[in-house]
């Protein structure tokens, strides 16, 4: 048994997030938790919601609320949701703990202790309209690399170029829309990761199993242009963290807030103490998964996120862990995903384009959205939802293929035999070749899974169904049994055996059709198929089932043309 530490991306407080998000981190990171479980591994799964900054300030001020009172609120929200996912997280926390709050500024006081925190004056965005410095997201404007007219001060959503607020062409206010700003001066303190930069290059070349993606945009951005650049970490905002060194004041810093991108990684480790705390646990409990001189040197760290995430796990965030001179787990396996577009244009929370996560659960249950997002994962290029798509794979994976097999074997043999396990003779010819065939397969869609390869993982699996359906298909049973009711039992025996194969190996991608399996067939511990023979010989002879509810319904064309027209592009209440 190993112990993986997984963790992925953390979402925004600012609203509902949209199935490119959901794919784009959290839904990959769940799959091989569940996998890691199944394979008997111990397991801590954590994610939070990323409450600093300027996204949470304006979507609080949107809806007329505190930022406290907002947050709390989205928190719980984006929870429930999270929920209706199935997305299994040992603990979904919040950046604005008092964990975090204490670690951020424990990190801060390492770092400066460590001369890697410089204190600069610099030229900030002031509005005269609004009375405030406005950093980072309260700044809208062109961006100068691709020309998109609404880039935001930190990042252009367009084209993923980071950017500073005094880079934007024709900036106004996020706020008020006001374009009457000046540039004043401001102090902030600076992270000086150049000073890191051979550390991190030999860190990152050290990760040879990192998918090419991930490679190349660390290494862009530590080589081209100046290179690895140092970065604010401190704002002038009222919602964050405060500025201190440990648990002392910082001279100079009062009234400014830590920078959102440096608390937010750190949340990931404070977030396994709030699991600690939630639980009854000890911090020793916490941090044998996250110090290395407290057990967590055989611990595997996998992180998941999108792409234009990338740069900051790579780069800014193992800059803290290093720069902090302490024994801190450093990510193993760094899983990152390109952009899931939508039906010609792109995902966008900002804009309200695209089908939201709530939305999406109105509309049908979890299983039928994380087989599609899964088994069209955006790895290798970026990918797009359409919802003729959709409604093909729905209907020829889910419901003609895995959720056909479980009904005609269950109900056949209901019609012939009743509803328990029949018995007949010994497995012949036929039975050994399909199990031969699946347990080839099964340990193909195992390397996949422990690889990461999220679609590939898809298509094997979808084979190891299409092998049982080809097998029914073949022996055909109801035609068997008018001539040889016996060896008809052995060949429905079969297939109630692989439909539990099917449910404990497609319960990383579809967590209710799986339970719903084992439950008709009255199974109640899921346990991975280790010797292939033995496992399609657990249910045994006159043991008890009942017949399903269909596992999937199809999705009519009726249905496709009623979501494509409502979800054209803006979100409607």
């Amino acid at each position: 048994m190993a112990r993986h530490l997984i963790t992925s991306a953390i979402p925004y407080i600012n609203g509902i997030k949209h199935l490119g998000n959901l794919i784009g981190s959290q839904l990959p990171a769940d799959l091989f938790a569940r996998y890691m479980r199944a394979r008997g591994h111990e397991v801590l799964f954590l994610c939070a919601t990323d409450e600093h900054g300027t996204p949470a300030e304006l979507a609080a001020a949107k809806a007329g609320k505190q930022v406290a009172e907002y947050c709390a609120e989205m928190h719980a929200v984006q929870a429930e949701i999270a929920r209706g996912f199935r997305l299994s997280f040992d603990h979904f926390g919040r950046s604005s703990s008092p964990q975090n709050h204490a670690l951020t500024q424990h990190f801060a006081g390492r770092l400066d202790d460590a001369g890697l925190i410089n204190e600069i004056s610099e030229k900030q965005v002031y509005s005269h309209a609004d009375g405030r410095f406005l950093p980072d997201r309260y700044i809208e404007g062109t961006c100068p690399n691709c020309g998109y007219d609404k880039a935001r001060g930190d990042q252009c959503e367009n084209c993923t170029k980071q950017l500073d607020p005094t880079d934007l062409i024709d900036p106004r206010s996020a706020v008020s829309g006001s374009t009457d700003l000046e540039v004043r001066e401001t102090k902030h303190l600076y992270l000086r990761q150049s000073e890191l930069k051979d550390q991190l290059d030999a860190w990152i070349d050290s990760k040879s199993d990192w998918p090419v993606l991930t490679t190349s945009i660390a290494k862009k951005w530590l080589h081209d242009g100046d290179g690895l650049r140092d970065r604010g970490i401190t704002r002038d905002l009222d919602w964050g963290i405060p500025v201190r060194k440990g648990t002392e004041d910082w001279p100079g810093m009062e009234g400014k807030v830590f920078y959102v991108w440096f608390d937010a990684p750190i949340e990931y480790i404070a977030c396994a103490g709030e699991w600690a705390a939630a639980n009854g646990l000890s911090d020793a409990d916490w941090q044998r998964w996250w110090r290395t001189d407290m057990g967590a040197s055989d611990v595997r760290y996998t992180q998941f996120m999108g792409k234009d995430n990338v740069p900051f796990h790579t780069l800014s965030f193992p800059a803290t862990l290093i720069g902090s001179g302490e024994p801190w787990k450093m990510v193993d396996h760094l899983k990152s995903f390109n952009y899931l577009n939508y039906d010609g244009g792109q995902f966008s929370t900002s804009q309200g384009r695209g089908i939201f996560m709530d939305q999406a659960l109105e509309l049908l249950p979890a299983d039928y959205w994380r087989w599609w997002l899964l088994s069209h994962a955006p790895e290798s290029s970026d990918a797009e939802f359409t919802w003729e798509n959709f409604q093909s794979s729905v209907n020829k994976d889910l419901a003609d293929v895995l959720g056909n097999f479980i009904s005609r074997i269950t109900k056949f043999c209901r019609s012939k035999f009743g509803e328990v396990v029949p018995g007949g003779g010994a497995y012949g010819p036929e039975e050994t070749a399909v199990i031969a065939d699946v347990a080839e397969r099964c340990a193909r869609y195992g390397a996949l899974m422990e690889a990461m390869e999220v679609r590939k993982s898809a298509q094997e699996l979808r084979a190891i169904w299409v092998s049982g359906n080809e097998y029914l298909q073949s022996v055909a049973p109801w035609t068997t049994f008018k001539s040889d009711p016996d060896k008809a039992a052995m060949q429905t025996r079969l297939g109630l055996n692989l439909a539990h194969l099917y449910a404990v190996l497609s319960a990383p991608f579809l967590p209710d059709a799986s339970a719903a399996i084992l439950k008709s067939l009255q199974v109640d511990e899921a346990v991975w198929p280790e010797d292939m023979n033995e496992f399609l010989s657990q249910l045994k002879p006159d043991q008890a089932f009942v017949v399903p509810e269909v596992l999937f319904a199809k999705v009519t064309d009726e249905d496709r043309e009623a979501w494509q027209a409502r979800f054209s592009g803006v979100r409607q209440s």
